[in-house]
């Protein structure tokens, strides 16, 4: 592919650290999702919820309901003021994605709600289920044996493969991931331990969403979670917004044009951080700017967005590796669903280089003992570098509340998590 080089596609083939202001923001586009969408994603989700808390013991006390923290971290504040001369008058929180129950990220909502889509498909059509029973009775081996006569598949980095993999064994359906060479070997390691079938491909993301797709393809009772245009997966990461809403409420957090909510999404193929958006712009309207943030070394939503080609460029086209800490970032090619999608209600987006990924890590646990993956800490060097650039230009930026998206971080384990502690530590 040709492409027609500018100072800013320099400064992305460079791998510098860019701030670029979505020059589509708030133009009208075509409808591909409403609110009734995503209404009808959280009454599924209310109606596995028996189930849920009667298979995973940890998720009785929110009664089955897949739910995060939300928590302000004052003391992360103060650091980032003095650690990067920062200047804000606004209020900055966490939203706890890292801490998900299940599957320990933000793929826990997009991920388990497909699978239970599907599962709930196969048991209504088996006559054996309707929506108005108490799902509990999903956990029966009647179903399980229902469910073994089908397969479920999808092509990964780690943390979708975690949720599919996890909730997919659960259920009963035979369950392969598709792990690109780039995936935490532990993620393998806990994957075959729940009796999920690993399959390790040479290459990146796309490389094994690719083959886990061909093979899906044979196999005629196979559903194949596409994370690169899946519709359900998109439409389980937006009921987070009505949960977020709840939480605003309860902590009495109000979002308006005049206390504006800017929240910081990491993004790999985008579709956690665009269902997460399109349903906070939704529930939220006009008052929340959504801000994502890429690494360095794979930035392929923000060039898919720039060039206007989405899914049409990669990120190797620019001759940039796309390899990262950040491996649920890893992706060389954005979402062909997401970028069409995100387009007129994107505010900004950055990058991150790896090295301070595992900075904000290590002032995280000290500031507030949160213990995240390094992907986590990449809508942290956002909200830094939103405020320096966006925020010298235009003065809102330095109010209203700041939300950091978390996205994982409790599977991680210890020794992985010290090691990355370490690092930081290193790196200061």
């Amino acid at each position: 592919m040709t492409i027609e080089m500018d100072a800013f596609l320099t400064d992305l083939k460079n791998l510098n650290e860019v701030c670029w202001k979505n020059p589509n923001f708030g133009e009208s586009s075509d409808s591909y999702f409403s609110l009734e969408d995503i209404l009808d994603a959280s009454n599924r989700l209310d109606r596995f919820a028996p189930y849920i808390a009667k298979v995973f013991p940890e998720t009785e006390p929110t009664k089955g309901i897949i739910e995060s923290h939300l928590v302000e971290i004052p003391n992360m504040l103060t650091t980032l003021k003095e650690k990067e001369n920062l200047t804000t008058n606004g209020k900055l929180y966490l939203k706890c994605d890292n801490d998900l129950p299940i599957s320990g990220s933000i793929k826990a909502r997009g991920g388990i709600y497909e699978v239970l889509k599907f599962a709930e498909t196969v048991a209504l059509e088996s006559g054996k289920l309707s929506i108005e029973d108490n799902y509990a009775k999903l956990a029966d081996e009647e179903f399980k044996e229902i469910f073994s006569n089908y397969a479920i598949a999808v092509g990964s980095t780690g943390n979708l493969g975690l949720s599919i993999g996890i909730m997919g064994a659960k259920l009963g359906f035979h369950t392969t991931v598709h792990m690109s060479n780039d995936a935490k070997q532990w993620k393998k390691e806990l994957l075959r331990k729940r009796g999920v079938t690993v399959i390790e491909h040479e290459g990146d993301f796309s490389k094994a969403v690719t083959l886990g797709r061909k093979e899906a393809e044979k196999d005629p009772t196979c559903h194949f979670v596409d994370d690169e245009g899946s519709r359900d997966l998109f439409l389980g990461y937006s009921v987070a917004a009505l949960r977020l809403k709840k939480q605003f409420d309860q902590q009495g957090i109000t979002v308006s044009e005049e206390n504006p909510l800017f929240v910081y999404l990491p993004c790999g193929v985008g579709g956690s951080p665009g269902g997460v958006a399109f349903g906070l712009v939704t529930i939220f309207g006009p008052g929340v700017k959504i801000i994502f943030v890429e690494p360095t070394h794979a930035p392929s939503m923000l060039l898919g967005l720039y060039t206007g080609l989405n899914d049409g460029i990669s990120v190797n086209d620019l001759g940039i590796d796309g390899k990262t800490a950040a491996d649920g970032l890893a992706v060389g090619r954005p979402s062909r669903l997401v970028g069409n999608v995100i387009k007129p209600i994107l505010y900004a987006a950055t990058t991150v280089d790896d090295d301070r990924l595992y900075q904000y890590l290590t002032l995280l646990t000290d500031s507030e003992t949160i213990y995240v993956e390094p992907s986590s800490t990449a809508g942290i060097a956002s909200f830094v570098d939103f405020n320096q650039t966006i925020g010298s230009e235009e003065a809102f930026v330095k109010t209203g509340t700041h939300l950091i998206w978390g996205t994982g971080g409790n599977m991680v384990p210890e020794n992985e998590m010290a090691s990355y502690y370490k690092k930081g530590k290193t790196l200061l």
